[in-house]
């Protein structure tokens, strides 16, 4: 049974679930890659994680739900995010 998902949901939570978890995601990635944002930024680039993780989910062909399965599809796209971002920011630092 196929779940419909508004643009600003993830499949199985609601908007507060999407909101903690952004926050955690974020917070999760932010440590991993070795960085310091605040709540805002983690919560913003945990958020953007769950739509690349989960484009990159979808193109791999993989299915998740429910809160642990969007955790874990949001920090692994926070952290493709933050190691872009990084890279971007290195290779402008001339």
């Amino acid at each position: 049974m196929e779940q419909s998902v508004g643009i600003m949901g993830m499949p199985g939570v609601g908007f507060f679930g999407m909101l903690v978890i952004g926050f955690i995601a974020g917070y999760v990635a932010e440590k991993a890659m070795n960085r310091e944002h605040g709540l805002f930024t983690n919560i913003l680039v945990g958020i953007a994680g769950s739509f690349v993780g989960g484009t990159l989910a979808g193109v791999l062909g993989l299915n998740y739900q429910g809160f642990l399965g969007n955790l874990i599809v949001a920090v692994a796209g926070a952290v493709v995010i933050l190691w872009i971002f990084g890279r971007v920011r290195q290779s402008g630092v001339n």
